[in-house]
């Protein structure tokens, strides 16, 4: 009489992981995510690592979580919106203004970016560089400060804008270039709308204003605490 092989505790940790990870990653082309860079990205980086601890049995699910300093963490499917509209290519430079968790820097370096990401709360700054360290993020340069403050000689291919704002400051567009792309969110009436500009080959900038997202406010200046 033969016996049933016998399964660890590890290996049965590593399966139940496995079970969720494939349950993540279809319950997004459910919704209609069919980039396969990036589902394969969402799949490889472990959002549980980036939620906070009290949360993490949410972390592939399809909703925010709060955050220190009164943020939040924005669900997948809003994230997976607007890393889609950034058109993100191996190599390119992106400016990432509002780290928050470390998430979506994580996605991005994972997509092959180089990633300048901007914070203005120290302490979701230093969460989030942990978290980068623990999933090797790749090549990310982290900073504390204003995001959205005017930035001297640099350029960028891609800026990602991880919340809302009731427009878009004028210094950002002069950091990207012909095919350059920002992307964000616009305060509207009925609330946040995804926001896309483009920069053109004769140097005019396209804007174009899609659909609603569930996104936090995007705030300006440095944190005075926190």
């Amino acid at each position: 009489m033969s016996q049933m092989p016998y399964s660890s505790d590890a290996e049965l940790r590593n399966e139940e992981e496995a079970i969720g990870v494939a349950s993540f990653v279809l319950s997004l082309r459910a919704k209609g995510i069919r980039d396969i860079a990036l589902l394969r990205a969402m799949e490889l980086v472990p959002r549980d690592v980036f939620a906070p601890r009290r949360f993490r049995d949410l972390a592939r699910t399809d909703v925010a979580l709060p955050l220190p300093c009164g943020q939040t963490m924005t669900s997948p499917q809003t994230v997976a919106a607007m890393l889609l509209a950034l058109r993100v290519e191996p190599g390119q430079r992106i400016l990432e203004v509002g780290t928050g968790t470390g998430y979506v820097t994580a996605l991005l370096a994972k997509l092959g970016a180089e990633v300048t990401t901007v914070e203005r709360f120290n302490t979701l700054a230093a969460s989030a560089a942990q978290h980068l360290q623990i999933v090797e993020a790749g090549k990310v340069q982290m900073e504390v400060g204003d995001g959205l403050a005017t930035r001297v000689r640099e350029r960028f291919d891609r800026i990602l804008l991880n919340g809302a704002r009731p427009e878009i400051p004028g210094n950002l567009t002069s950091l990207i270039g012909p095919g350059g792309r920002i992307v964000g969110a616009v305060t509207q009436e009925d609330g946040p709308h995804l926001l896309q500009i483009e920069r053109l080959a004769d140097g005019e900038c396209n804007q174009y204003i899609g659909g609603s997202l569930r996104i936090s406010p995007l705030l300006t200046g440095v944190a005075a605490t926190l």
